[in-house]
């Protein structure tokens, strides 16, 4: 039994559907979901659905009994994510789950973003809860620069505070093939996989958006502040806003950049390249 939790979320949707076209029978994938009502659809392939609130511990005794593999998908509230993961850790262990497989971020001992320090202190928790464990630490999605490109595209600017740093993006696609072959093979107990596609500039973004469109867009790189008033000014949340800003500027000091290809051997082929989704954002733009 395989157990995928926020499995209505892209990422987990995207697993599930990886599962299946590995051919896992539906009947031993548990989509783990806060509403189960916004999985009927999996429901009805035959995926069992099962109320999981990271936030209600009581939800996820039954939501993983019986699991064998666990995919636990780290919870979007960054600041409530610690207590959140502790309730899942713990009911994990207490159902005996076999494996977790735990979704973390770049170089997470070392990584200085704000978003880095949930993950941290995630696997040290995963790691003392004696339960065999892989952590897949995932870049950046590439589609977190391109899902808006009707605004570059609008005023011709990419913004932000990144600089000249390298993003090993790769597609959410790409990540849950990964974490596919993970949960579908053995010899994964104790890993520790460093994932990133074929690193890129904003500036390098930008050129690519403009080669495709045909429209002058470019990079504008922002001192932190700037960035900052330019994100709030633009309806952001001032909280949202520090932490994109950080993220940015963690891209500026090579966070988001590895040269490891573990992300291309677990999955058999390259990465999507950056063209091929610029190419896809571009026709929705």
């Amino acid at each position: 039994m395989i157990t995928v939790t926020a499995a209505t979320g892209h990422l987990g949707r995207l697993v599930i559907e990886d599962l299946l076209q590995r051919g896992v029978h539906a009947g031993e994938i548990v989509a783990a979901v806060r509403n189960p009502d916004k999985a009927a659809d999996l429901a009805e392939r035959g995926v069992q659905v099962r109320e999981a609130d990271y936030a209600r511990p009581e939800t996820l005794a039954a939501a993983f009994a019986g699991t064998d593999k666990l995919l636990l998908i780290s919870g979007n509230e960054v600041g409530q994510r610690l207590a959140q993961h502790r309730n899942a850790v713990q009911a994990a262990a207490a159902a005996r789950v076999q494996l977790i497989a735990y979704t973390s971020t770049l170089r997470a001992e070392t990584n200085g973003t704000k978003l880095a320090e949930e993950h941290r202190t995630t696997e040290a928790m995963i790691r003392e809860s004696g339960v065999p464990y892989v952590f897949l630490r995932n870049g950046w999605y590439i589609e977190n620069n391109t899902d808006n490109l009707a605004t570059a595209l609008q005023y011709g600017t990419i913004a932000g505070s990144a600089g000249d740093g390298q993003i090993s993006g790769a597609t959410q696609a790409d990540f849950a093939a990964a974490a596919g072959v993970v949960l579908t093979s053995d010899g994964h107990d104790g890993a520790v996989y460093e994932l990133g596609g074929t690193p890129y500039t904003m500036t390098e973004l930008a050129a690519e958006v403009a080669a495709q469109t045909g429209k002058p867009v470019a990079y504008q790189n922002l001192p932190a502040d700037a960035y900052t008033e330019m994100l709030v000014g633009a309806g952001v949340p001032v909280p949202f806003a520090a932490l994109l800003v950080d993220s940015d500027l963690g891209v500026s000091r090579g966070e988001l950049f590895t040269p490891s290809t573990d992300l291309q051997r677990l999955i058999g082929r390259p990465s999507t390249p950056l063209t091929d989704v610029v190419a896809g954002a571009v026709k929705t733009a």
